[in-house]
Parts: C-alpha cells; structure tokens; sequence
C-alpha cells in the first residue's frame, strides 16, 4: 500500500486502526499526517477527538491511554505521535497495537528509521494495521516525478523549464511542490510553466545555472562554461559547489552509460540509462565529443574535486576557484 491510496481510504471514509508511516522520504510521512491531522475531522470533532504527541515530549503510558479513550460527539478520533523516531521505549506500545480499538486511528510518524522487520513489534503492526516505509525516489525519477506532480495541478511545463526546476532543487520534494505551487498562483490562466517563469518566479537564470553549464560542457564550450562559473561567484546561492558536483556527476555518468549502451537508437539509449527522451540527445552528443577514456577520466576529476569541496587534499579553495579549475581540467 502506497500513502496515496492510504489518503484515498481515508477520503471514503476507510480506515485500520493504526496507521505506522517509517523511512527516508519525510515528503510522504508529512503528507499523511497532515491529512490525518486536518481532514480525517471536522472541525468541530477534532476540537474534543485528536490528539497530537511528539516523541521527544512523549511518554508511551500516556500516549496508550489516549489511544484507549473513546470518542467524544463523533465516530472516531484520531491520535498522532510524531516524531516517534524520538521516543523512548516506543515499543511499549505493543499493547495497544495488539489490541487496538476500531474507533481510534492511531497514526506514528517514524521519520529517517524503519522498524526491524524480523521483531514482534513489526509484524505486529503489520498485522494488526498498515506499514508504510518510504524510500527517496532516485534522481533519475525527479523529472518525471516532477512532471507528474504539475500535471496532479492541472499544469504543463516546458522541458528545459523542468529541467532548471530539477537540477536547481534537487531530490527535495516538498521544496519541489511548494515552488510549483507558487509558479500555479503567478501564472494567473495560463497553464504552461515557462523558463522564463522559473526565472521570473524561483530566481534561476536561465542563462546561468547548472543545466546550462553542463549543456556548456558537453559540446566542451569553455569560455562558457567559464563565463557560468563567474555568475556562480558573483551569486553565491545560485549553485553552491554541493549542488553543481553531484549535478555533473551524474551528467556524465549517464554519458560514460551511452558507450555501454549498444544502439544509437535515442529511445533505447534514453530507456538504457534512464533519462526522459527528450533528454537523450544531450547525452549522445557528449558521448560523440568525449572519448570513452575522457569520460572516466572526467568523472574521476569529479570524484576527486567532490573531496577537496570539503576539505580533503585542499586547503583555502573557495568554490569559484575549485569550478574553474575543475573544468579547465575536464576540457585539456
């Protein structure tokens, strides 16, 4: 069970009687208890029925006893423990979950940990009401991931738009979704995300940011590729090193992919390394001016510069510097 169909279940009224939601993507666990905590209610019900618990604050006896309570003026009530990553002795809730009341919706945000599966207590939860863990999607998902949350929105999005959205955001998805949403106000009636809206509207120059500079590296432009680096330097928050790295890295660890491929044809290579197709064509023309040999060895320089971005084999490097010099090396 997905936490989508979870919010469905909840939306028709169906429910188990304890809901225990564990792992690395918070965007998830968030989106559920924040369901649970403001819509599974009226207004009016959640005034007497719900009741919220952190797992810092939390102790187990008292968390149980809420649990046990019956609802007052309405068909259920629902108990939140979030946190619950926090908690001491978070198991001591064995006892309620062996034998929960149908009335209660016990709902546990279990963020950055999971349960041992081969335990009692895991199993137990997994009898007795829904385990959900989540995992972070991978980056090669973000795009179409993405895409998939703007057109939920009722919105479309040009392909390049979406790929400064991606590569400047990264693998976070709330930030994702509340820039979407604040792209969805500002486009009044119009419908199609723009880059000149992301521009305009979440601050990424579309000239200058990190999708640009790998464009600039993969058909070995290097005066451009300078010219971006020195809009990185006079903006600090732009592109800072931690995001522009792992962003080339895998770049052109795609591109090192298209030798392997064994086609030429763009939607094999597309599927083969998993990219959207519209994308494949960047990567086969940085595979046709890079040589196998340069590629590892650009991905080695990544590795390499990835370290002295934090410290390693580098003392006194600011990030313009340590870019600058990186690409230089990638180009000779």
């Amino acid at each position: 069970m997905s936490v989508e169909k979870i919010i469905t279940d909840w939306k028709k009224k169906s429910f188990k009687p304890v809901y225990w939601l564990e792992g690395e993507e918070e965007y998830y666990i968030d989106k559920a208890v924040d369901f649970a905590e403001h819509e599974i209610l009226s207004e009016s019900e959640a005034s007497f029925n719900l009741t919220v618990f952190y797992g810092k604050d939390a102790a187990w006896p008292d968390v149980l006893n809420a649990c046990r309570r019956y609802p007052m003026f309405a068909e259920r009530q629902v108990v939140l423990l979030k946190e619950a990553q926090q908690m001491r002795d978070v198991e001591k809730l064995e006892p309620y979950i062996e034998n929960p009341l149908s009335s209660t919706v016990l709902v546990v945000s279990y963020k950055d940990k999971k349960l041992d599966a081969r335990k009692k207590f895991a199993k137990l939860v997994k009898e007795k009401g829904v385990l959900i863990s989540t995992k972070k999607i991978y980056e090669r998902e973000l795009p179409e991931w993405t895409q998939n949350l703007i057109h939920s929105k009722g919105l479309e999005i040009a392909p390049r738009a979406l790929a400064m959205l991606v590569d400047h955001i990264g693998n976070d998805l709330s930030r994702i979704e509340n820039e979407v949403d604040k792209l969805s106000v500002n486009l009044s009636q119009r419908k199609k995300i723009s880059e000149d809206d992301i521009e305009k509207y979440i601050g990424i120059s579309k000239e200058y940011n990190v999708f640009e500079l790998q464009s600039a590296l993969a058909v070995k432009d290097l005066s451009r590729a300078i010219r971006i680096v020195q809009y990185f330097e006079a903006n600090p928050k732009a592109a800072p090193v931690q995001l522009v790295l792992p962003s080339l890295y895998s770049f052109f660890s795609k591109v090192f992919m298209v030798f392997g491929a064994g086609t030429t044809d763009e939607k094999t290579i597309a599927t083969r390394i998993g990219v959207n197709p519209f994308f494949a064509k960047d990567y086969i023309k940085a595979a046709r001016l890079y040589t196998y040999p340069e590629a590892e060895r650009v991905l080695l320089l990544l590795h390499q510069y990835n370290l002295k971005s934090i410290g390693v084999g580098s003392v006194n490097n600011d990030d313009a510097s340590l870019l600058k010099e990186l690409i230089v090396k990638m180009l000779m």
